[in-house]
């Protein structure tokens, strides 16, 4: 018995092991005490990131005094010790600074979501935080479109001044301008009113403000107060979290208020993101606090969290690292692989949370994408964008009016209006009269006009752009070409078609607000229907359901067998005319118990049925099994053989890259799509522009030839083109449709000549349509109804292929088949028990002797005939052997009348084989029973 306390200990302990070395991988984070929101976000993070992942990522979390860097060091000490990939924290400065210290010297990798001094300075940090340099840039950026000459700089701490860097150069960069700029720093007192009176009187209206996220409210308060905050002043708010307070006392006032936003508080991601950590800060908390992110916000550093755990956790997953650290502060050796890893995270490149997390040479996040916002009456409004490429690009912008009649300012001018003849926008009207002016168009684009005309009451006239070419910029004469010449040049006054509206393009030109908004996606053949396959019958279940159903099939009818020699009322009399039998039979052999559990599958049944309790529990759940394993097996089969499986050549821009069916692309010559590629710094769509420009003759004058290219039998060709006019071209023709999502997102516009007054009451005029529906139902008329639309709108209107049950969709089945059949093997163990129990008592046998005779038997698995070792053969029940040599002494003619049979002797008879006694027994039964009503 000791030897097996200590085997299962043995393997108890070898399993820990192979469990702690093998399936935990220990991402460690030091945070302060008290902060469960931190907390609850890393751990959330690390559990996504850990989901079906064969081994996970385990959060080892450990909580120190805020500032207290003695403890900071124990904790990391302790977390060195558990198979350390990386360290995440602390928030602290101080803790911070320490715990760095400690991460160089070792070489671990310690990912930090603040902004810290020394960002660029620790080799082993990897900082997600925005580089300081590259943020006030964004800033910097901003002042110049707003064109401020002369502005207060107002910020709360010293230790925030360095995000002002590129700001307070902005005076050496700027040579043929004069800017003022004076900086206030506010008191720590928290009564700033003296200051902004100072301000006040000092005449600056426009203001820069750089303050922490839990001080900015009242700083605006009191600004108020003080009477700064009027339709003459502006604020630019440099806290990356501004988009997160509450501006319901300002938003009224007629201040110009911006600011900027990583990510987008109200988008699903962070939505669903939010939710988990407000579920685990109260597990947390154990409900002490109920809504985390409601009463801390969702702040960038709670975002950042969760991109430094993707981000780290996505390289160590690329790389392939299972084996964590094994350095301790004693021994003080580094880590062999913490160089590699931070290494290759620097040159890793994905999509957070905050948007795209990428690193520049130094190590420094300084290429980032954020949203410019205003505060309007409604709320926040996005106005535009920046980038380290573009900078600052405004999507929407409301302009001043610069003449006292506001939007009546083009109430009976007459404008010059350039279009191009681009179904569905701009086409030729048809008809049998002669039209002429005006009436000869039609189509999305000139019904627009018309109503725009309406709204502002102007006059117009079209001009066609004959050649189709809607304008680039030629790096060869410096000049521009198509529409955005002429609009440029003052030949016409709007530009309206499908126009895409380009960061380009709109330094040489202003648009209206979009009008609509696309994306570039691929255009191709329909998907051809596969032939049906001879097999299809195996379709409805997937391999792995069809391997455990094999395996219960199998599992059942073994469990039958080995119940059927444990349970007592399975061993039956085989001749129920005889009292006393010798032995007893089984019905369920092993190629019983697979005939029943067949014929329960294939829903036919057999001639066995079982008696026993447990049996017949064990039988039940494999009815209930098959029963629901058939019925969906029925079910699918019939999706199977009506819905006509597709053979999709392409699903995506990577699968038309990789090319594997020999399938060329192209796009329009010249045009936005082309420009995309050409001007993306993405490897795949760098790949894509390279083929293109290699083979300019894949490329088209027109989307009609490129629709003309894909519909060839000749060719096989995909094109490359907005959705909007691939929503178009698949309503018409019902042999092409639109393969895979959108690879970006832009807008048509209208456009017009650079600092054009018309800008506001044009794009006031296009939003109230959009508000009105007017712009959904002109799209629904334009692309579904005219011109042949909607003639493929039932085609193919199956939803999708049918896929195979898999074993999530069928697992409860099987659990209840385990449970029933764990029952009946308690139940036949008891059934057993308790009939060993009656032969000892009734026989006065020992029960311990009764129930090893019985085990071994069971266990020996020697066929379906059990002796009886106990039989009653006293008082006028005679034995099963007397009965049988009564019958070679009697015999009954058919009235049942004794006759008197020649004599046999007992030697004779007592020869005869087992085989012939045993052949007599069924055909002698009867008389059996006729015998004893003489005896």
């Amino acid at each position: 018995m000791n030897f097996i306390h200590e085997f299962l200990f043995s393997i108890f302990t070898l399993s820990h092991i192979i469990k702690y070395t093998e399936a935990e991988r220990n991402i460690g984070a030091i945070y302060d005490d008290g902060s469960f929101i931190y907390e609850a976000a890393f751990k959330v993070a690390v559990d996504m990131m850990s989901e079906n992942q064969e081994n996970p990522f385990v959060a080892n979390v450990i909580k120190t005094s805020p500032g207290d860097i003695i403890e900071a060091e124990n904790a990391m000490c302790t977390l060195l010790e558990s198979n350390l990939y990386g360290v995440f924290g602390p928030i602290h400065s101080s803790s911070l600074r320490h715990i760095q210290s400690i991460a160089d010297y070792i070489e671990m990798p310690q990912i930090i979501a603040e902004y810290t001094e020394t960002q660029n300075r620790n080799w082993s940090a990897i900082n997600l935080y925005p580089n300081h340099v590259a943020y006030s840039q964004v800033f910097a950026d901003i002042i110049k479109t707003k064109g401020w000459t002369d502005f207060t700089i107002i910020y709360e701490g010293a230790e925030l001044l360095p995000f002002s860097d590129n700001i307070l150069t902005m005076q050496d960069l700027i040579t043929d301008e004069n800017i003022h700029m004076s900086v206030v720093q506010l008191s720590d007192s928290g009564d700033y009113r003296s200051q902004f009176k100072t301000i006040k009187m000092s005449g600056s209206v426009n203001y820069l403000v750089i303050s922490g996220k839990e001080n900015l409210p009242e700083i605006l308060l009191q600004a108020q107060q003080v009477g700064i905050m009027s339709d003459k002043h502006s604020f630019l708010i440099m806290n990356p979290d501004f988009h997160t307070i509450d501006m319901e006392l300002f938003k009224h006032g007629g201040s110009n208020i911006t600011g900027i936003r990583f990510f987008d508080k109200n988008s699903e991601n962070i939505q669903s993101f939010v939710n988990s950590v407000n579920e685990k800060v109260i597990e947390l908390s154990e409900g002490t606090i109920t809504e985390a992110i409601a009463e801390f916000g969702l702040s960038i550093h709670v975002a950042l969290i969760y991109d430094s755990v993707f981000l780290y956790t996505t390289a160590l997953n690329t790389m392939g690292l299972e084996e964590g650290s094994n350095v301790t502060c004693e021994d003080g050796d580094s880590w062999n692989l913490g160089s590699s890893i931070i290494n290759f995270v620097r040159t890793m490149e994905v999509d957070g949370l905050t948007g795209i997390l990428k690193f520049d040479e130094d190590g420094l996040r300084s290429d980032f994408e954020v949203d410019v916002l205003e505060v309007m009456s409604h709320g926040f409004e996005k106005v535009g964008t920046w980038d380290a490429e573009d900078g600052y690009v405004e999507t929407r912008v409301i302009i001043p009016p610069v003449e006292e009649e506001g939007s009546d300012s083009m109430k009976g001018k007459h404008f010059i209006i350039l279009t191009a003849l681009s179904a569905p926008y701009g086409m030729l009207r048809e008809s049998s009269n002669k039209l002429e002016g005006n009436n000869r168009y039609e189509g999305f684009g000139i019904e627009l006009i018309e109503e725009l005309a309406k709204m502002n009451e102007f006059n117009y006239t079209f001009d066609i752009q004959a050649d189709g070419v809607y304008g680039s910029f030629d790096t060869k004469t410096k000049k521009w070409t198509g529409m955005m010449e002429k609009i440029m040049d003052g030949r016409a006054d709007f530009a309206i078609t499908d126009l895409t509206i380009t960061s380009a393009r709109q330094r040489a030109v202003d648009f209206t607000s979009p009008f609509m908004n696309l994306g570039i996606t691929i255009l191709y053949k329909k998907p051809s229907k596969q032939p049906p396959d001879l097999f299809s019958f195996i379709s409805p279940f997937s391999l792995e359901v069809w391997g455990w159903l094999a395996g219960a099939y199998v599992g059942v009818s073994v469990l039958l067998f080995i119940l059927g020699r444990f349970a007592p009322e399975e061993w039956q009399n085989p001749y129920p005319c005889i009292e006393e039998p010798e032995t007893l039979d089984n019905q369920f052999t092993l190629a019983n118990a697979f005939w029943f559990t067949l014929g329960s599958v294939l829903t036919q049944g057999s001639e066995i049925a079982p008696i026993a309790v447990s049996t017949r529990m064990a039988g039940s759940m494999w009815w209930f099994f098959t029963l629901i394993m058939v019925s969906s097996y029925t079910a699918n089969l019939a999706a199977f053989l009506t819905v006509e499986s597709k053979f999709y050549a392409i699903k995506s821009v990577s699968d038309l890259a990789g090319n594997p069916y020999d399938i060329t692309y192209g796009a329009k010559k010249g045009g936005a799509t082309y420009s995309f590629f050409k001007e993306s710094d993405n490897l795949l769509y760098q790949k894509m522009y390279q083929y293109m420009d290699d083979h300019p003759e894949l490329m088209t004058a027109t989307n009609d030839e490129g629709l003309l290219r894909v519909k060839s039998e000749k060719e096989n060709y995909a094109f490359l083109m907005e959705s909007t006019s691939i929503e178009y071209m698949v309503e018409r023709n019902c042999d092409v449709a639109q393969v895979g999502g959108l690879l970006d997102n832009k807008g048509y516009g209208i456009a017009m000549k650079k600092d054009s007054p018309y800008r506001q009451p044009m794009s006031e005029s296009i939003l109230q349509l959009q508000e009105e529906g007017k712009l959904t139902r002109m799209k629904d008329k334009w692309w579904k109804e005219k011109r042949g639309g909607g003639a493929c709108a039932d085609d193919d209107a199956s939803s999708g292929d049918a896929q195979p049950l898999v074993l999530a969709n069928v697992g409860g089945v099987f659990i209840v088949l385990v449970a029933g059949s764990a029952m009946a093997v308690v139940c036949a163990f008891v059934e057993m028990i308790f009939d060993v129990w009656i032969i000892s008592h009734r026989n006065k046998v020992s029960f311990k002797d009764e129930l090893i005779a019985e085990l071994k038997f069971i266990l020996s698995f020697s066929g379906d005939t059990k002796p009886v070792r106990h039989r009653e053969s006293t008082g006028s029940k005679s034995t099963k052997k007397e009965d049988e040599e009564k019958i070679g002494d009697l015999e009954f003619n058919g009235d049942d009348n004794r006759i008197d049979p020649a004599p046999t002797p007992h030697s004779e008879r007592s020869s005869h084989s087992n085989h012939n006694v045993h052949s007599r027994r069924q055909s002698n039964a009867i008389q059996i029973a006729r015998m004893r009503r003489f005896t």
